[in-house]
């Protein structure tokens, strides 16, 4: 706790000392908490689909993948289904253009969603990183504290999301740090100075 407090300090004397403030151009935003419900499907239990509904919220997975939820303004036809608003995953500090990455649709959509995943693919996603094309995700995406799942939980959220109803909604592109995004973000993040430890 003395370590957090002692960064959003530098943090305030970082922003209070400069002239120039790189956050005056973003406003306060309150993400929505998702909720929702999924139906069992294929090879999964109600008790299974349940338990991943319990842990998708205890995660709050959907309010960075329901479209509008960063914002507070949860889209109600989206739930789950990719955002169009981004999250900034570069120092705002230090990149005037930050780099931005746009939740995915974790519906069983075919063309959009994970539904042309197999469910080992979205397991080793959960625990890696790793997409189903080898691409491994920034953890903004928060896997690397996923990867200690218990293997029943992971397949809890697999029920979960195997069981929402497919939403198509193709997510924007991932933007560079440096390139200027098209599509509104959100920043999360503490930040320290180099020169202080």
């Amino acid at each position: 706790m003395l370590r957090l407090c002692g960064l959003i300090w530098i943090f305030i004397e970082l922003v209070a000392c400069s002239s120039y403030n790189p956050l005056q151009e973003y406003n306060v935003k309150e993400p929505a908490s998702i909720s929702g419900s999924s139906a069992a499907s294929g090879n999964f239990s109600e008790a299974q689909v349940q338990q991943g509904q319990y842990l998708v919220e205890l995660l709050n997975c959907g309010s960075c993948h329901t479209d509008g939820a960063l914002v507070g303004l949860p889209v109600p036809n989206r739930f789950f289904g990719g955002s169009s608003i981004g999250i900034g995953y570069s120092n705002p500090l230090a990149e005037k253009n930050p780099g931005v990455v746009f939740p995915a649709n974790l519906t069983p959509d075919i063309e959009t969603g994970i539904g042309s995943w197999q469910d080992e693919e979205v397991l080793q996603f959960f625990k890696t990183g790793v997409d189903n094309h080898g691409r491994r995700q920034l953890s903004v995406m928060p896997w690397p504290g996923y990867a200690r799942l218990k293997d029943e939980d992971a397949l809890a959220i697999l029920a979960f999301l195997r069981g929402l109803p497919p939403v198509r909604h193709a997510v924007p592109e991932n933007v560079r740090p440096g390139e200027n995004s098209p599509r509104p973000f959100v920043h999360f993040g503490v930040y320290q100075r180099k020169d202080r430890r």
